[in-house]
């Protein structure tokens, strides 16, 4: 059994990370220029764009929607620290359906809110 939070840190946040670096790639960033702007490696970044890592659930619109306009606004340097706004897309993937991926053994109904 993995626990909620487990979840979290193993799939659901290396799957957002992998579709904010996706959308910046969309946005004409270099795979350098997404590293520094999201403080992680180069090799990172080459692993969620070639689908080697973090590419385990596929979001809804909605969903989609947030990590797209988070992604325009990092390229247009509107957003300082992505940490609430990814916290919120992880909030608004759990609130969805009560799972996180989409599968009923996903539930993570019971990560709670501050």
């Amino acid at each position: 059994m993995k626990l909620p939070c487990e979840k979290v840190v193993w799939d659901i946040l290396p799957a957002i990370r992998a579709a904010i670096t996706e959308e910046l790639a969309n946005c004409g960033l270099t795979q350098q220029e997404i590293a520094r702007e999201l403080d992680m490696a180069p090799s990172a970044v080459s692993q969620y764009l070639s689908k080697k890592r973090g590419y385990r659930i596929v979001f809804e619109d909605e969903i989609r929607d947030s990590i797209r306009l988070l992604a325009r606004d990092i390229k247009d340097n509107r957003v300082a620290d992505i940490t609430p706004r990814v916290c919120r897309i992880c909030m608004q993937l759990r609130d969805t359906d009560g799972r996180c991926g989409g599968r009923e053994e996903d539930d993570c109904s019971e990560i709670h809110r501050d």
